[in-house]
């Protein structure tokens, strides 16, 4: 069974940090690059972060880029989101999600289709 917990969204000022943590199921997490996403209001989930099984590569998208960093605890099935330096245009629901290459080269993809119910990031200016 999929699961996926995400967990350590809220409402933070500009210029603010929070860090997000999600727990993936064993199934979902082993062995795979995971990933962040984000849905803001009236818009499609864009991918955020990635990173790579042993943690050595990550990958960013442009909009986030020396601010957010992707980290994981394969021990604990766990992958974090350090988000500093936030923006109003950074409100969304975030998602994690175990990832695979897109059709388009350095874009990705969800690897499966569940979700979880994402965490609701707020940043007010």
């Amino acid at each position: 069974q999929v699961q996926l917990v995400e967990s350590g969204g809220g409402l933070v000022q500009a210029g603010g940090s929070l860090r997000l943590s999600c727990v993936a199921s064993a199934r979902t997490f082993s062995g795979y690059v995971m990933g962040w996403f984000r849905q803001a209001p009236g818009k499609e989930r864009e991918f955020v972060a990635a990173i790579s099984w042993t943690g050595g590569s990550t990958y960013y998208a442009d909009s986030v880029q020396d601010r957010f960093t992707i980290s994981r605890d394969n021990a604990k099935n766990t992958v974090y989101l350090q988000m500093n330096s936030l923006k109003p245009e950074d409100t969304a629901v975030y998602y994690c999600n175990a990832v695979t290459p897109a059709t388009d080269p350095g874009t990705w993809e969800a690897a499966q289709g569940s979700w979880g119910q994402g965490t609701q990031v707020t940043v007010s200016s």
